[in-house]
């Protein structure tokens, strides 16, 4: 199959020499041995970066040179560029549907949190409804069922996802190496007009936002926007929120009376959304959101699909959900006292499939009682029942260990 590869950078090691065209064949560097052969047939244009080759492969065999090749975009390049985990909604741990939401709060597709403050009331979904041809089986669906169209100055709506700064010290964030971010996505909105994503650094209260626009109403449109490096405020190498990554869908004036903010500054609150328009102000609006991905660079490759498994196993390291499938599945307690009196106490372990981020909260339903305690730590859990009885077998059912950001 044809194609075009295309190069970011071919960075010559030897600063004193120039990159030439020898032939039709060969780019040289200048010093012997340090040549890109390129196939019989193939052209390289040196105006547009990249290297044209007719039907066939791309290998190891036809690229050989001491000189550095920084790929921008290759198809089928899988390597976890993309920062979004779950960015194409395929895990949804929690539930499908909840309805009647208004504050913030994760509910249906894994590590996507709505944030919501007095602005309308909404039932978030995991919806079917997908760009046709794109590959995708899921998306993200807001849909207002109580309106607001005439926010106070403090209401707010967003989507957004957190990212721990340990996942993020590649981007090289507050030094002169900084790194351009470049987010890509699917939208479909019954509002139109103008909409704000932002950028917001948690660690040094910085932030930067771009608007794209939302031109037909209840049609997927494929967006990209691009975020410049900053050069101040380094990430920190832990596993706590450096970096969200926002979708604003309505905001009061608190957020809008500024001037947005299209280059990294310290926040400022009224620079934060301006220009947003209100998808709250009727109930007849829906909005879907998938193949969201946010990589380094200033230009998008193609989304970044991962096996299920895989992203599940990403997913579980913040929320992990557990429920049995009948008796034979349950996890039962056991008790070192004897049953006489019937008072002792009783505990279970359980371990999780993923280490997950930090100790998770727990919570769990037995099949009778309730449980005194469940600690947990990053790799399992130990729930503890006060009081059991000879008569019955108590069980676990279902767990939940939340650990998200």
């Amino acid at each position: 199959m044809g194609g075009i590869l295309q190069v970011d950078t071919i960075q010559n090691n030897n600063a004193s020499t120039l990159i030439t065209q020898t032939n039709s064949t060969t780019l040289t560097f200048g010093v012997s041995g340090q040549n890109i052969i390129i196939p019989s047939g193939v052209t390289f244009n040196t105006a547009s970066a990249t290297i044209n080759y007719p039907a066939g492969s791309i290998n190891n065999d036809a690229i050989s040179s001491t000189a550095g090749i920084t790929l921008n975009k290759l198809s089928g390049n899988s390597s976890f560029r993309n920062i979004v985990i779950n960015g194409d909604m395929q895990v949804a741990q929690r539930s499908t549907s909840v309805a009647s939401i208004t504050a913030s709060s994760y509910n249906t597709c894994d590590r996507w949190r709505i944030g919501l403050s007095s602005l309308g009331t909404w039932t978030q979904s995991q919806s079917t409804d997908v760009p046709t041809g794109q590959g995708f089986a899921s998306s993200l669906k807001l849909d207002c069922t109580t309106a607001d169209a005439s926010p106070s100055a403090s209401d707010f709506l967003l989507i957004g996802q957190k990212f721990e700064g340990q996942n993020l010290q590649y981007l090289k964030k507050g030094t002169a190496n900084a790194l351009s971010l470049t987010a890509s996505f699917w939208v479909k909105s019954t509002k139109t007009g103008t909409f704000i994503l932002e950028l917001f650094d948690d660690n040094n209260t910085r932030q930067v936002s771009k608007s794209y626009t939302v031109s037909v109403t209840n049609t997927w449109e494929f967006k990209t926007v691009t975020f410049p490096p900053d050069t101040t405020g380094v990430f920190t190498n832990d596993n706590n929120t450096s970096l969200s990554l926002n979708f604003w869908l309505g905001a009061g004036t608190n957020f809008t009376s500024g001037t947005l903010q299209t280059s990294w500054v310290a926040s400022t609150v009224a620079n934060r959304a301006v220009g947003q328009v209100n998808i709250a102000d009727s109930t007849s609006n829906d909005w879907y959101i998938t193949g969201v991905q946010l990589e380094a660079g200033t230009s998008a490759t193609d989304f970044e699909f991962l096996p299920i498994d895989v992203d599940l196993d990403r997913c579980q390291r913040y929320y992990y959900s557990w429920t049995s499938t009948g008796l034979s599945d349950n996890y039962y307690f056991i008790t070192p006292y004897p049953l006489s009196p019937p008072n002792s106490s009783a505990a279970l372990g359980v371990w999780f499939k993923t280490m997950m981020r930090a100790s998770p909260t727990m919570s769990g339903t037995l099949n009778s009682g309730s449980i005194s305690r469940f600690t947990a730590n990053k790799d399992g859990a130990v729930a503890q029942i006060g009081t059991v009885s000879s008569a019955t077998a108590h069980a676990l059912t279902a767990f939940q260990a939340d650990s998200e950001l």
